[in-house]
């Protein structure tokens, strides 16, 4: 619940500095052509296929910029929606509108961009039981959105910083000395500062498996770029000893094959990296 509540809080004090970034010291365009007392409506166009994300975000922006605003939502977030359909409608003053106009299509662009690539994977691994899972590649201050969208998508978020989970990758097992090293002193960490939260723990080959099932108990294993006949071999031999996560290398073509070996999650960093935004715009009425 507090995870939440911190949650909603960085939301808005995200949208607050993006507002500031933006405006300044105002929007002069507006602010010199547009009466004050003008008032106006208008409505989000949908000029794309896919799913739409960031509704409820667009809607905090307009209420930040202006709380007198009026938003009629007319669909949902992770809703399908094609070429002409609207989503919603903003009425009040005209400056106001154009002030939140920008910054509310750059959230719902870029979001419904990601729960339409998350909602395409997905629909490739139907009938299987594994999980599109995000990752840590996001764009900095724009994380809490961008994995968001991957939620409404139909995805599942990975840890959602280097607080809630831990991750002991590659790295950390060379500064370490060692898996069984790293994993002890992890263990050890946790115990002494009284922290509960789950441990993942990277395998690079078949060995480095054995090693994290012969150190003791961890909640995930990550198997980064495995071949699928040596993911086949892992996901066996973890067994329900940890859950298995798949990272690295597969693509679209492959992502089927990969989880048909049994695997509980794929990981891909390109759901919030490499992708293209849903086309829409704000258009006057």
């Amino acid at each position: 619940m507090n995870f939440e509540l911190n949650q909603q809080t960085s939301i808005e004090q995200l949208i607050k500095l993006a507002l500031k970034e933006d405006i300044g010291d105002g929007d002069h365009t507006a602010l010199s052509c547009i009466p004050n007392s003008a008032t106006g409506k208008a409505q989000l166009l949908i000029k794309d296929i896919g799913i739409i994300a960031g509704i409820e975000i667009a809607e905090k922006v307009f209420s930040t910029v202006d709380p007198n605003l009026v938003f009629h939502r007319l669909m949902n977030d992770g809703e399908t929606v094609k070429v002409g359909d609207i989503a919603f409608t903003i009425e009040g003053k005209s400056q106001s509108i154009l002030m939140g106009e920008r910054l509310a299509l750059n959230y719902m662009q870029r979001m419904s961009g990601i729960a339409t690539h998350t909602n395409y994977l997905n629909s490739l691994l139907k009938g299987l039981n594994t999980k599109v899972l995000d990752t840590r590649k996001t764009t900095p201050g724009f994380r809490v959105f961008e994995k968001m969208a991957v939620k409404i998508g139909g995805g599942v978020n990975h840890r959602f910083g280097l607080y809630d989970m831990i991750m002991i990758k590659d790295n950390h097992i060379d500064y370490a000395g060692g898996i069984k090293e790293a994993i002890y002193a992890t263990k050890n960490y946790l115990q002494n500062n009284n922290i509960k939260i789950k441990i993942e723990v990277e395998a690079r080959n078949l060995n480095e498996v054995q090693q994290i099932l012969e150190s003791g108990k961890v909640d995930r294993i990550m198997l980064d770029n495995f071949t699928y006949e040596e993911l086949t071999k892992a996901v066996q031999l973890i067994s329900d000893r940890a859950e298995t996560e798949a990272s690295g290398g597969i693509t679209e073509q492959t992502i089927r094959k990969y989880a048909e070996c049994g695997v509980d999650y794929i990981s891909v960093g390109a759901l919030t990296h490499q992708i293209k935004s849903l086309d829409m715009s704000l258009k006057a009425l």
